[in-house]
């Protein structure tokens, strides 16, 4: 990855956000537009979360940064409260990407010092707690109304063992769809550090933890996590060399 490529880090919070201003296909446009002023070109597929701005324990992320710091590219979020909503969490990101000599560029203020992050953190955690207090003080005017909050309603589906075997299925399916992204953003990675020959499984999760690449859990790789992305990886071959 040369100087001006740039690593792209998407969030969403819910499923449902991919159809609205804050989906996927809207933040990767904006990345992508901000690339392009710079001069910078992204990775083919972006590096995605879908989680609360809350949580600190996120994949996607870690494994944004671990590929920001390997080869000291810029790691750039649509909007800063992407990165995070909460000013600890977000604070702490900045500091070890400072430290670690990688820069993490919005691209709703794409020239804003860190003081300025900073203060747009502080704003975004704010907006998430006026959100959750409209929210409760909504709920709680309703309850006063006499509106029945949650339960049966009259009229209302019963859920059947087949709703939840489809239910299942289809988080089944989503996650598989991410372990495939995961996979495949590995694949040129591991060719690098293979080079011409196949390491053994526990030599390469070694290389993976050295090069600060967090497993698809977010921790450190062992010889049977290779293993399972490597079986994954030769499945998507397959899948792909297939004939139709």
């Amino acid at each position: 990855m040369s100087p001006r490529e740039a690593v792209p880090y998407i969030r969403v919070s819910t499923q449902r956000q991919g159809r609205s201003g804050l989906g996927l296909e809207a933040q990767t446009e904006t990345i992508r537009a901000l690339a392009e002023a710079r001069g910078w070109t992204l990775p083919s597929q972006p590096f995605v979360d879908v989680e609360s701005g809350s949580e600190d324990q996120r994949g996607g992320l870690k494994a944004a940064l671990a590929e920001a710091r390997r080869f000291g590219a810029p790691l750039i979020v649509a909007k800063l409260d992407r990165l995070s909503r909460d000013v600890a969490f977000g604070a702490a990101l900045l500091k070890e990407a400072e430290d670690a000599g990688v820069g993490i560029v919005s691209a709703d203020m794409p020239d804003a010092d860190r003081l300025m992050l900073h203060i747009r953190l502080a704003m975004a955690e704010e907006e998430r707690r006026l959100i959750s207090r409209r929210t409760k003080e909504a709920l709680a005017a309703a309850k006063r109304r006499g509106k029945r909050l949650g339960g049966r309603r009259a009229g209302s589906h019963t859920f059947t063992n087949e709703d939840r075997r489809t239910a299942a299925q289809r988080r089944a399916e989503t996650l598989q769809r991410k372990a495939d992204r995961f996979a495949l953003r590995l694949r040129p990675v591991l060719a690098e550090i293979e080079g011409e020959g196949t390491l053994p499984a526990s030599s390469l999760a070694q290389a993976l933890n050295e090069r600060g690449i967090a497993s698809p859990r977010g921790g450190s790789w062992k010889a049977t996590s290779v293993r399972r992305l490597r079986e994954r990886l030769d499945s998507l071959q397959h899948q792909q060399s297939a004939p139709r």
